[in-house]
C-alpha cells in the first residue's frame, strides 16, 4: 500500500514538474522585455522621451511586473531620429538582448524601417508617435500595431474643420521628410475635396531653429491659412516665429496640424490661443484620465500628450493579450489583440483592423484663450467627438495587403 502511495505521489510531482514546465516554456527566455525606443534628446523628447518610458512601466505595474510569474522588463534606447540607428538599436534588441516587444518610435522613417526588421523577425510592434498612413497601408504588417493618431486623422479633421469655417486657400509649412510629406498630403487632399485650394508650400530639414525665409514666402502668397505639417521642437519654433512675423495679426490663420498639449504648454497662450486642433487623448477629459495623468505629472512633473497615453494603452493591451494567451508567442499574442476590445482609461472599446491600425475616437479641439484657462495645463475646449469610423482611412483603401 506504502508502495502504491509512493508511487502515485511521484507520478503527481512528475505531472505538476512537467505542467510548470510547459507553463513555463510558454514564455520565452523567462522574462517579457519590451524595448521602448524613442527621442529621448531631441525634437520630440518632450511628446514621447522618458514620458513614454513612464506610461509604459505605469502599464506594467498594473500588472505587478510580472505575468503568472514571469518578470515584465522595461528598457530604453534613443533613436536620434535616425532611421538607421532605430533599424540597428531594434535588430540588436531583438537578436541579442531576446526583447519581445519594440514600443514608442516617434518619426515615421525611423518606425518605417522598424517595421521591417519586426515583421522578418516576428516581434510585436506599439507604435504610438509616427503618423505616416504607410505604417497601416502598403507597408503594414502582422505584428505591427499604430496606436493613438495617424496623419489622416488629425490633418482632415483639422483641414475639414477650417474649410468649413471659410478658410479655403492654404500654404504649407513641411518638414522634409516622410513624416511631414504624408502630413502635407492628408490635409491637402481634405482641403481640394471641400473645394479649397493650394496656393503653395515650401520643406524645411527636421529640427530647424530659423523659420524666417519660410515664413516669408506663406507669408507672400497670401493664403487664408498657414498650415505646418510638423511637429515637436519645428511646430513650436514656427508658430512662435509667425507670430513675431505679425502674420495671424495680419489676418492668415495658422494650423499646427499635429500639436500636442505639450506644445501649447510650451508656447503659452498668448501665442497658441485659437489654434485649432485634432487629439486622441487630453487629460482633463473625465475623472479617470484625470486620476491617471495626476500620477504620471507625479513622475514627470508635466501632464502626458495624447502619445505617452498612447504608449500606456498599447503595452496594457499587450500585456493583456500575454496574460489571456499564456504566453509571449507573437503570432498568438498578436491574434489575441484583435480579438480583444480595447478598454482603459484613453479608450474604450476601440477595435484592432486587419491592417493594424487601432480605430479609436479622435476629438476636435480649439486652444482656450488666457481669460478662459484656469490654470497651467488648462488649454483644450473639445469641440466634438470624431470617432475612429470616420477618423481614419477604411481599411480596405488603405493599400494594406492583409486586410481581407
Amino acid at each position: 500500500m506504502r508502495s502504491i502511495l509512493l508511487s502515485g505521489l511521484l507520478a503527481g510531482a512528475a505531472c505538476a514538474a512537467l505542467v510548470s514546465g510547459t507553463a513555463q516554456a510558454q514564455m520565452s527566455d523567462n522574462v517579457i522585455k519590451i524595448g521602448m525606443l524613442s527621442d529621448r534628446s531631441g525634437i520630440y523628447a518632450d511628446i514621447n522621451g522618458e514620458g513614454s518610458a513612464v506610461a509604459a512601466r505605469l502599464a506594467a505595474e498594473e500588472f505587478g511586473n510580472a505575468i503568472n510569474g514571469t518578470k515584465i522588463e522595461i528598457i530604453v534606447g534613443d533613436h536620434q531620429n535616425k532611421a538607421d540607428i532605430a533599424a540597428n538599436l531594434a535588430r540588436q534588441w531583438i537578436d541579442v538582448e531576446k526583447v519581445d516587444v519594440v514600443a514608442d518610435v516617434p518619426n515615421s522613417a525611423a518606425a518605417l524601417a522598424v517595421q521591417g526588421i519586426t515583421r522578418d523577425k516576428k516581434r510585436i510592434f506599439l507604435m504610438s508617435g509616427p503618423g505616416s498612413t504607410d505604417l497601416t497601408g502598403k507597408d503594414c504588417s502582422p505584428y505591427g500595431f499604430l496606436w493613438t493618431w495617424d496623419n489622416h486623422a488629425v490633418a482632415s479633421s483639422t483641414a475639414r474643420a477650417l474649410v468649413e469655417q471659410g478658410r479655403k486657400s492654404w500654404f504649407f509649412v513641411t518638414a522634409d521628410y516622410a513624416f511631414g510629406h504624408s502630413l502635407e498630403s492628408e490635409a491637402a487632399k481634405t482641403v481640394k475635396q471641400l473645394g479649397g485650394t493650394i496656393k503653395g508650400g515650401v520643406r524645411h530639414p527636421l529640427a530647424t531653429s530659423d523659420f524666417s525665409s519660410f515664413l516669408l514666402q506663406a507669408q507672400a502668397s497670401g493664403a487664408e491659412v498657414v498650415a505646418f505639417a510638423n511637429a515637436g521642437g519645428d511646430t513650436i519654433n514656427a508658430v512662435k516665429q509667425a507670430a513675431e512675423f505679425g502674420i495671424p495679426q495680419g489676418g492668415q490663420t495658422l494650423a499646427g496640424l499635429l500639436l500636442n498639449v505639450n506644445d501649447i504648454h510650451a508656447l503659452g497662450l498668448d501665442t497658441a490661443q485659437g489654434l485649432m486642433l485634432a487629439n486622441s487623448f487630453y487629460w482633463d477629459m473625465n475623472d479617470e484620465t484625470r486620476a491617471w495623468s495626476k500620477t504620471f505629472e507625479e513622475r514627470t512633473g508635466r501632464k502626458p500628450s495624447m502619445n505617452q497615453a498612447g504608449v500606456y494603452s498599447a503595452v496594457k493591451h499587450y500585456l493583456k493579450a500575454v496574460q489571456e494567451a499564456g504566453t509571449d508567442d507573437a503570432d498568438t499574442v498578436a491574434a489575441k489583440m484583435r480579438g480583444m476590445p480595447i478598454t482603459d482609461m484613453m479608450m474604450k472599446n476601440a477595435r484592432i483592423a486587419d491592417n493594424g491600425r487601432i480605430f479609436n475616437d479622435m476629438y476636435l479641439a480649439q486652444i482656450k484663450t488666457p481669460g478662459e484657462s484656469k490654470g497651467a495645463w488648462d488649454y483644450f475646449k473639445i469641440l466634438k467627438t470624431i470617432p475612429g469610423e470616420q477618423a481614419y482611412i477604411d481599411p480596405k483603401d488603405s493599400g494594406c495587403p492583409l486586410v481581407k
